[in-house]
């Protein structure tokens, strides 16, 4: 036992090589976040500031240096200060040669200066290798350890610079997109400035469908009340109208979650093959799925919560009082009557309603990075896909069962208009109906068969042709 103890402090204690050191010119947010996790990754770490002696807290076992000093004694130099503090780094041209700077500045705005930042840099101090990257992390994801696959974009003109960025970045455990060479700094520097890029199309898809059913709702139960009754229920809007377009704008962009994946699937048989690339808006389509699928979980939320909070509304509380005093003044009792048929309907549409939910909200877990990552291809698919459809098909179920025999009313077409509760139906069950044919064997091999068919009556007309320009 005493000698294995030896042994493994021997081991322990031998003499490796000495980690790399970095230089961080700028002491502010962003420098100590950054050279915190240079510490954590194995690095030693020289910051470089104009005040060596006053520069407030710094991470545990990093050096403070002034400029010059710490610039000579790393190959890295890490430039973590604005744009318009860049001048100092002119002066230091001298020390700065033959250095790798690796340019993490911002703008506040696109289009802020005519030349990007790292342009900029590589114009004042010539002789070093420049390198835009690291510049889309942010202090606070440093700070917590959050940085971890992450993708950063890196870009110079100097390919061995790039390389050890490259690997540096590696070992904080980023993933690394080379972008060419510092022309692609502005494009790089952009990044940051996006607002939601990916939810782009899913917020406006929400936002019209919210919208469009708003203004139908309002014409169709307010103004309809207004003009007809001469009733004024223009305070059902804050609730009423809000819990009517939250479920009805969810099912349909839940649907259209699993719409294009129907398409892709047509298209395929059309085609004879899977290997060809689908056309460019069905692309864009289903890369967005995700965020069309958190969008409608959020207002299946809103749903979910303004149904709660109906019981408790003035309007509701008061119909109730109203009921019961109308009652106690003609001394009268209402006969109680249980109707089997609508308690069987009312708990249907909760049963479903619940289940639909919940397995909305299990979709939505399992698309988050961490909780995804810990499932394999297989469960991944089983839940995104099977459990998605079986969301689908019982939140469609849910809106049926509130439809019930509605559209057999004539009540219910005012002014001619069908109520949002059919027209919501309509684009999840073609989906369902889609992917109905897509599955049973029965449906899509015929399909397949005509398909193939089209297919030989071509070959043989082109053979043809080519027969008849060869006599």
């Amino acid at each position: 036992m005493k000698t294995e103890g030896a042994m493994l402090h021997q081991l322990a204690s031998g003499d490796g090589p000495e980690p790399e050191l970095m230089c961080i010119f700028g002491t502010g947010d962003l420098g100590r976040s950054l050279g915190l996790c240079l510490l954590q990754s194995g690095y030693r770490v020289v910051y470089g500031s104009r005040r060596p002696h006053s520069c407030g807290p710094l991470p545990e076992g990093a050096q403070v240096m002034t400029h010059e000093e710490s610039a000579r004694s790393a190959k890295m130099i890490f430039v973590c200060v604005h744009r318009e503090h860049y001048e100092f780094l002119e002066k230091m041209a001298p020390q700065l040669e033959r250095k790798v700077l690796v340019d993490l500045s911002n703008n506040l705005k696109k289009d802020m200066y005519m030349e990007a930042n790292a342009v900029y840099l590589q114009r004042l101090v010539p002789k070093a290798a420049v390198v835009k990257g690291l510049n889309t992390l942010s202090t606070w994801a440093l700070q917590n350890g959050l940085q971890a696959g992450r993708q950063v974009y890196l870009c110079g003109n100097n390919g061995e610079a790039k390389r050890d960025v490259a690997e540096m970045a590696t070992k904080l455990g980023l993933t690394v997109v080379d972008k060419g060479s510092l022309s692609a700094a502005k494009e790089v520097e952009d990044f940051p400035l996006q607002l939601f890029p990916e939810w782009r199309m899913p917020l406006y898809v929400a936002f019209g469908l919210a919208a469009f059913f708003f203004l139908y709702l309002v014409i169709r139960d307010i103004i309809y009340a207004y003009v007809e009754n001469d009733e004024d229920i223009s305070y059902r809007i804050m609730i009423s109208l809000a819990n009517k377009i939250t479920p009805v704008v969810s099912l349909i962009m839940l649907s259209l979650c699993y719409l294009p994946g129907a398409i892709a699937g047509f298209l395929q048989l059309y085609r004879g093959t899977k290997y060809r690339r689908f056309p460019n808006w069905l692309d864009r389509w289903m890369l967005c799925r995700k965020q069309l699928g958190l969008l409608a979980l959020g207002f299946a939320l809103l749903h979910a919560i303004y149904t709660l909070i109906i019981p408790a509304r003035y309007s509701d509380r008061q119909r109730v009082i109203s009921n019961v005093l109308n009652e106690v003044k003609k001394n009268t009792t209402t006969p109680l009557y249980f109707d089997n048929t609508s308690a069987w309907r009312t708990d249907s549409l909760y049963a479903l309603g619940i289940l639909g939910f919940f397995l909305f909200v299990l979709l939505g877990l399992t698309s988050l990075p961490s909780v995804g990552g810990t499932l394999s291809w297989r469960e991944f698919s089983f839940v995104q896909s099977t459990l998605g459809y079986l969301t689908l098909f019982l939140s469609t179920a849910h809106c049926y069962i509130y439809a019930w025999d509605k559209f057999l009313r004539k009540s219910t077409y005012k002014w001619y208009t069908p109520p949002d509760s059919m027209l919501c139906l309509i684009v999840p069950s073609v989906t369902l109906v889609l992917k109905l044919v897509l599955v049973l064997p029965c449906v899509n091999r015929p399909l397949m068969r005509i398909r193939q068919g089209w297919e030989r009556n071509r070959l043989k007309d082109e053979m043809g042709e080519l027969k008849a320009t060869n006599m």
